[in-house]
């Protein structure tokens, strides 16, 4: 099984990413399969050659299988993907559950019926990412009509097309079992919320996988220490259903067949209840086969059913094949079956084997997964193993209790009793997150892409190879060679990590205690890289003033530190959306002066408030507005005072000019778009050329050329993180500035980048490689 998988895998990640490549492989695939059933004909009586041609022909069916199913939905999806940056109207039905953005959106996968111009869609059917504003009636099964914009997605994408959607309504509520699902999980939700923190807002994740009531910094947490497995309905939480079933069931002396049916039931039960979209059922039956195989005592039989479940799910979606989610699934469940029990003989040298099978369970899903997380993920858990092994008593506990809770709403006071039971376990998880994910080192950076994979899975490779010891397949070593083999490979894997050690420690070193020394000295405006959003820096004489502080609080803390910035005398807040003032925690308290744009919402208003209340004196800004930083002069273009034109949000950001005071004249656009670029134009005085300019919301399509041509900057900022879903920087916007004679620096693609002036002429360091 374990070939048939790796080919199906490698076909399906050739043809998604080459769609003109499928039918040549579908075609490929059957007469080479038409072939081999003659050859088998002619030798019949030759037992080995026929098993080994009945295996080739069904791993070319196989083949020849995934590849039409590309080739059966690439049309559609090209009829999807000519939409690509225009306005269009869509109706789809609603294939996932919704999950909020770090945009403030919440996100929903869905199957497109029609696609077309505002009022005029046509028939159309293919997989969809639709972004909506917050609200009711966004549950799998919904029938879904919106107008937004449309961004094509990447090569090997699930989703055809992205859909910023400006408007948004229910043509059809979920109904039948999805309906009554959803009504009993917000009920739980309801429930769980009115419970403390930590905890409460967790539990719903931890039983039935809805993280809306999950604080963006308990998941920040989930995620640096590891533990966000536990909430994303992944194998954790399935296994965990399959385990507590087989075991009650055993205990109430039932038998084999029946402990395996009743466990198949109720993981069949816990996907409708927390929504059978493709994720879940994939988790489910990973888990399931995994769960179900070391629990019989088969689990040489369990790869074999894992690696051929795999490969029936990527015969009926080959987009899987790309998706971190996949993969992580499958390379958990396998570490599952075959790497945990060899770690856990390992281990048991120096410790009791129950300790060493609770140590060795997370430690196989980590060094498993982490070559695939550094594929995808900046950040790699340095106490993950740590952290899931705290929170693995309680993550049964409160897995099971929450679901028993979820399912009891009906009778209040008897899922009032199972929810407040099921808290304290909950809250164990949560402070367990939040304690890891603070400790110093608690992850290390690395940058996404095969070198980064390359390098954790020698990392990994070289760990399991000392832990599992001179042990190979349950038996002693007793050959003298292979004795001297692994001997050999334990000490080549011994040195691999004593220099990791020793490089990992200096990495550390910079990064910590000795980051201001390797930081060039002089630099007057800092464009931290902070994902997809703005944070820049700008200092003179020692003053400092930081223009919006990025999406999350970790990156910008990393800036600050690596730049030995310990307070902030100015904080412009633009606007207030997340990716704009995501990180003010990583600065409150620690500011002098707030400048903010217009409020929005009552959260905008609690956040300037909670700013003011922690020493900081703010003010609301607008054109005209000025003052010093140093040696520097700050002055406010936009937003006029008392207009109306354009409501709070990107239009009426705060835009902010510095120069003077070793600062080189600089520009910052904030998210302004064309129409009230133009208008600044007209009514703010901008006088002269420009060193820099920070262009305007991370360099999208809605630009004004001639605000850049009257600003005529010799370097231009974009503020972008690395593959977002937007196409930020697009290319027009890129072409306009090059065009302009400006320099582009991209944090996207350079990471942090430092700019001064010296003898007249505008200097440029960034962190990574131009």
């Amino acid at each position: 099984m374990l070939p048939l998988t790796a080919t199906v895998w490698s076909v399906a990640l050739l043809c998604v990413f080459l769609p003109a490549t499928a039918p040549w492989c579908a075609l490929g695939g059957v007469l080479a399969m038409i072939v081999v059933l003659g050859c088998l004909w002619r030798r019949q009586r030759e037992h080995d050659a026929v098993v080994r041609g009945a295996v080739a022909a069904v791993i070319l069916a196989a083949s020849a299988a995934v590849a039409f199913t590309v080739v059966l939905a690439v049309p559609e999806r090209d009829v999807a993907a000519a939409w690509d940056g225009r306005v269009v109207e869509a109706t789809a039905e609603i294939t996932s559950s919704a999950a909020l953005g770090r945009d403030g959106r919440l996100w929903v996968e869905a199957q497109l019926t029609g696609l077309g111009p505002p009022g005029a869609p046509s028939a159309a059917s293919a997989p969809v990412r639709i972004g909506v504003e917050p609200g009711q009636g966004f549950a799998l099964g919904a029938g879904i009509r919106v107008i937004g914009e449309a961004a094509v997605t990447d090569p090997g994408e699930r989703s055809a097309l992205v859909i910023f959607a400006s408007t948004a309504g229910i043509d059809r509520r979920a109904g039948g079992v999805f309906a009554v699902a959803a009504s009993v999980r917000d009920a739980f939700v309801e429930r769980a919320v009115r419970l403390p923190e930590p905890g409460g807002g967790l539990l719903p994740g931890l039983a039935v996988g809805d993280t809306t009531a999950v604080t963006p910094e308990l998941n920040d947490d989930m995620r640096a220490s590891g533990l966000s497995h536990l909430t994303a309905v992944s194998g954790a939480n399935c296994a965990i259903v399959v385990g507590a079933v087989f075991w009650l069931v055993a205990l109430c002396g039932g038998g084999r067949g029946l402990r395996v049916a009743l466990a198949v039931i109720a993981l069949a039960g816990f996907v409708v209840l927390v929504t059978p979209e493709p994720s879940v059922i994939r988790a489910s039956v990973m888990a399931g086969v995994a769960m179900l195989t070391v629990l019989l005592g088969r689990p040489s039989a369990g790869a074999g059913m894992l690696a051929l479940c795999a490969a029936g799910i990527l015969i009926a979606d080959p987009w899987l094949a790309s998706t971190p989610g996949f993969a992580l699934s499958v390379v958990a469940s396998g570490a599952l079956i075959l790497l945990a029990p060899a770690l856990a003989r390992g281990i048991g040298r120096w410790m009791p084997h129950p300790v060493a099978l609770a140590l060795a369970v997370p430690l196989a899903a980590q060094l498993a997964c982490g070559p695939i997380i550094a594929l995808f993920a900046e950040q790699q858990s340095l106490v993950g193993v740590a952290a899931n092994l705290l929170a693995a008593p309680a993550a049964p506990i409160a897995t099971v209790v929450g679901l028993l809770g979820c399912l009891s709403a009906p009778i209040g006071p008897l899922a009032d009793l199972l929810a407040a039971s099921a808290w304290l376990p909950a809250a164990w998880i949560a402070t367990t997150a939040g304690v890891s994910a603070r400790l110093p080192f608690a992850q290390i950076v690395l940058i996404p892409g095969i070198g980064s994979a390359v390098l954790v899975t020698v990392l990994s490779a070289a760990v399991g190879v000392v832990l599992i010891g001179p042990r190979v397949g349950g038996r002693e070593l007793v050959v003298g060679v292979r004795i001297g083999w692994m001997r050999g490979i334990r000490m080549a894997a011994a040195g691999v990590l004593v220099v990791a050690s020793a490089l990992g420690g200096a990495h550390l070193l910079l990064s910590g205690p000795l980051a201001t020394a390797a930081t060039p000295e002089g630099w007057s405006i800092a464009a931290c890289d902070v994902g997809q959003g703005d944070a820049v820096l700008v200092r003179s004489e020692g003053h400092i003033a930081l223009i919006d502080t990025g999406p999350e609080p970790e990156p910008l803390q990393d800036c600050l530190s690596s730049l030995g910035i310990d307070r902030i005398d100015l904080l412009v807040l633009t606007h207030f959306d997340l990716d704009h003032v995501g990180g003010v925690a990583g600065v409150r308290g620690r500011v002098d002066a707030v400048l903010h744009g217009p409020p929005g919402e009552s959260e905008d208003e609690r956040l300037v408030d909670d700013l003011a209340a922690a020493g900081a004196v703010v003010t609301p800004a607008s054109a005209g507005l000025r003052g010093v930083l140093g040696g520097a002069a700050w002055r406010v273009l936009w937003p006029q005072r008392d207009s109306m034109a354009f409501p709070a949000g990107n239009d009426a950001s705060v835009v902010v000019e510095f120069s003077g005071g070793g600062v080189p004249r600089a520009l910052f656009l904030g998210d302004l778009s064309a129409a009230p670029q133009r208008m600044m134009l007209r009514t703010a005085r901008m006088v002269g050329d420009y060193d820099v300019v920070k262009v305007a919301h991370h360099g999208s399509a809605d630009q004004d050329p001639g605000l850049y041509e009257e600003v005529s900057a010799t370097a231009a900022l974009f503020s972008a993180g690395a593959g977002n879903d937007y196409g930020h920087p697009r290319d027009e916007t890129l072409d306009l500035l090059q065009a302009a004679g400006a320099v582009v620096l991209r944090t996207d693609l350079q990471g942090r980048i430092l700019l001064a002036v010296r003898d007249g002429a505008l200097e440029v360091w960034t962190e990574n490689p131009p």
